[in-house]
């Protein structure tokens, strides 16, 4: 199955508390459709020190969000818009923006 939303995109919440914030994916767990965004859905965690240098506390990171809550920006329009796929005259399989028609690279 094709990835509509991969590693390095830039992606917009459309619901959940995070609504409306952009930021880019550093993951894609897509066995669990799910993935990591930056700036997005921040839990904090409990951490003890572990070893010496490594302070306990507490750290905000990143959590992971469903990948039905995210949408994908148009590099071009840098508007929200649904992911298509078409294959070009070489055979290769390639994403592209609904809304302009135009391709997406990767």
């Amino acid at each position: 199955m094709a990835a509509r939303i991969r590693k390095g995109d830039t992606v917009v919440v459309i619901t959940g508390t995070d609504k409306g914030r952009r930021g880019e994916v550093l993951s894609v767990m897509p066995k669990d459709d799910r993935a990591v965004v930056q700036g997005v859905r921040i839990a904090k965690r409990h951490t003890k020190p572990t070893g010496m240098g490594q302070p306990g506390g507490i750290i905000e990171r990143e959590a992971s969000i469903h990948l039905s809550n995210l949408m994908l920006i148009d590099p071009k329009s840098e508007k929200p818009t649904k992911v298509g796929f078409r294959m070009l005259d070489g055979g290769k399989k390639v994403r592209v923006a609904r809304v302009t028609g135009d391709v997406i690279e990767s």
